[in-house]
């Protein structure tokens, strides 16, 4: 295989190391996807009266039953409100009371939405004379619904792409080592894993959660469907360089960095959405 003089590293010969480090790369950037994705729930905490409120509220929800916001108040002096309206509408904001619960929190209700939907919704503080507080500021949270996917669809779709980012890593490092690294035997392997993962398993979970099995390129922007799709003719540029007896280290390089960088884009970004404002009411 001929060599880079820029990359030379000796590494191959540990393979098992090498694995790890692909694996701990995969485990952290999986982890950072969701943890940073939009629909991963608003955390925090703000203080009121000297009383300090601590929150989740929720950024994702299936479709067919209301979504309960749910706020630890055990203060019953201290009124809460959910004030919400849909996304892209021309809707007007509704306010509801939170109602008090036995267990010390509060609880209001979000109309469900079809898929695709989403709404805009505050949580509401209030303690006394004076306006309402919200707890996330003048940004709302927004959350989005979607269909329910079966586990037996939505497990083998985590599993593939888990494994795709695993492979590509493992692929990526192997091309690394210019003197004895043989990353083609990865790299059939890691075509397969994205195809199967990004562009089989992908679609059959688009389809259930938002009724359609593809809304990227050319048929929209879904940023999800997009990347999915970069990634895998990243890869199929990496096969094009090393097909026959061709070899080109570099091609495996850039198709493993690419993938890892468009893995750091977090989960959901861009995706699917009902624009109501063009709908019929």
């Amino acid at each position: 295989m001929p060599s880079c003089p820029l990359i030379r590293l000796n590494i191959a010969k540990y393979p098992v190391i090498l694995w790890l480090v692909a694996l701990a790369i995969t485990l952290a950037s999986a982890r950072y996807q969701r943890h940073t994705g939009p629909t991963y729930p608003v955390e925090d905490e703000m203080t009121i009266n000297g009383q300090t409120i601590s929150y989740e509220l929720t950024r994702s929800a299936t479709t067919g039953s209301d979504t309960p916001v749910i706020l630890a108040l055990p203060d019953s002096s201290v009124q809460a409100f959910l004030q919400y309206r849909r996304y892209k509408s021309n809707d007007e904001w509704t306010t509801v009371p939170m109602l008090q619960q036995n267990d010390g929190t509060v609880v209001a209700e979000l109309p469900s939405q079809p898929a695709a939907g989403k709404v805009m919704y505050k949580v509401l503080i209030k303690s006394g004379p004076g306006d309402l507080i919200s707890l996330t500021g003048e940004k709302p949270v927004i959350i989005r619904y979607k269909g329910h996917v079966p586990l037996g669809v939505l497990i083998p779709h985590i599993f593939f792409i888990f494994g795709a980012m695993l492979l590509s890593n493992r692929t990526g490092m192997e091309a690394l080592d210019g003197q004895n690294g043989k990353p083609q035997n990865l790299l059939y392997w890691t075509i397969a894993v994205v195809f199967i993962g990004g562009l089989i398993m992908g679609p059959l979970v688009q389809k259930y959660a938002f009724d359609a099995y593809w809304t990227g390129v050319p048929f929209g922007w879904d940023l999800t469907d997009n990347k999915t799709l970069i990634a895998f003719l990243g890869w199929l540029f990496a096969w094009w360089k090393n097909r026959g007896e061709h070899r080109s280290r570099l091609a495996i390089i850039f198709a493993a960095l690419l993938m890892f960088a468009i893995f750091m884009i977090p989960h959901s970004v861009l995706g699917s959405e009902l624009d109501y404002t063009k709908m019929p009411e």
